[in-house]
């Protein structure tokens, strides 16, 4: 007989702001405990160094997490000029040093370059797998990782505040953009160092840190109170893909994983109205009277289950 998971079967999203200090999975074993959730994930990494939003996705929300890493993420960061850290943040040993500053001109002027779609090699000590080893794994043991250069997106960058010793920056960016390396080409081409001395996330697709919840705020509550006020709806990483509605019938055969044909002209326009229909492949949410009931994959007029929500 199978054991029985520990926690209650709840289902949604909780909008954190990561303290300093705190890795990712202890701010989420930490959640788990508060809410007493059976199952949970989060949706992008942050690094202990760094604060700010981290969606955290509890029960069947955790098969939309790849939704959320794929929302566009704004950050606000602080770059020192001066020093290379063999980490790129504040975490890592100095391996070199230069005494030139840039200006406010000349970091502005280098900016546009860093727009649009780039190259960037990922930091030394990240999380990326080479060869089925964890490239800071390879770093710790005195080596340089042989990581190759990744196409990332930029859609802005802009400076807010250059001082002596280090400036302000914002930017808002795609999937998989390293902030430390960010940091570390740009000191480069400015003819400096720099790493990073200060991180945080401001926005992960709809969850903003002016809407996040503490840690301290979250545990001062009882789970059900902690449910209730500030567990988010399944779909809130789903509003930007087509959403049908099914009958009761339609509902029950999804859920035991049978497909659909929309065949009937009337049927067909029920695909068409919320932007499905077409010959190419589309990912969409089902629902039944405004519950989320599974992700579905529409060709033309043939639907079917991809994933199942058990809520």
């Amino acid at each position: 007989m199978a054991r029985k998971k520990k926690g209650d079967h709840i289902s949604g999203w909780i909008n954190l702001d990561k303290p300093y200090g705190m890795t990712s999975t202890q701010a989420i074993g930490k959640v788990r405990r508060i809410l007493n959730a059976q199952k949970i994930g989060h949706a992008g990494t942050l690094d202990p160094l760094a604060t700010g939003v981290l969606p955290i996705a509890v029960g069947e929300a955790t098969k939309t997490i790849s939704f959320a890493q794929d929302d566009i993420k704004t950050y606000h960061f602080t770059i020192q000029w001066g020093e290379q850290r063999d980490t790129d943040d504040m975490e890592g040993k100095v391996i070199a040093t230069s005494n030139h500053r840039p200006t406010a001109e000349s970091i502005t002027t280098l900016l546009g370059q860093y727009t649009g779609e780039i190259q960037q090699i990922p930091p030394n000590f990240s999380a990326i797998k080479i060869n089925g080893e964890r490239a800071y794994d390879i770093a710790r043991d005195g080596e340089i990782p042989e990581l190759k250069p990744r196409t990332v997106y930029i859609e802005e960058l802009e400076l807010l505040e250059a001082r002596a010793d280090d400036a302000d920056f914002t930017m808002t960016c795609g999937k998989g953009t390293y902030v430390r390396s960010l940091a570390r080409d740009i000191g480069n081409d400015l003819g400096t160092k720099g790493f990073v001395s200060a991180l945080r996330r401001e926005k992960v697709g709809n969850f903003t840190a002016k809407n996040a919840i503490s840690l301290d705020i979250l545990g001062d509550m009882d789970y059900l109170s902690a449910r209730s006020e500030y567990l988010l709806p399944l779909q809130i990483v789903l509003d930007d893909i087509p959403a049908l509605d099914l009958k009761e019938e339609e509902t029950a055969r999804i859920r035991n994983g049978q497909a659909l044909s929309f065949v009937s002209r009337p049927d067909f326009e029920r695909l068409t109205k919320v932007g499905l229909g077409s010959k190419e492949s589309t990912i969409a949410l089902a629902t039944h009277d405004d519950a989320p009931v599974a992700l579905i994959e529409q060709t033309r007029a043939d639907v079917k289950p991809v994933r199942v929500f058990n809520m």
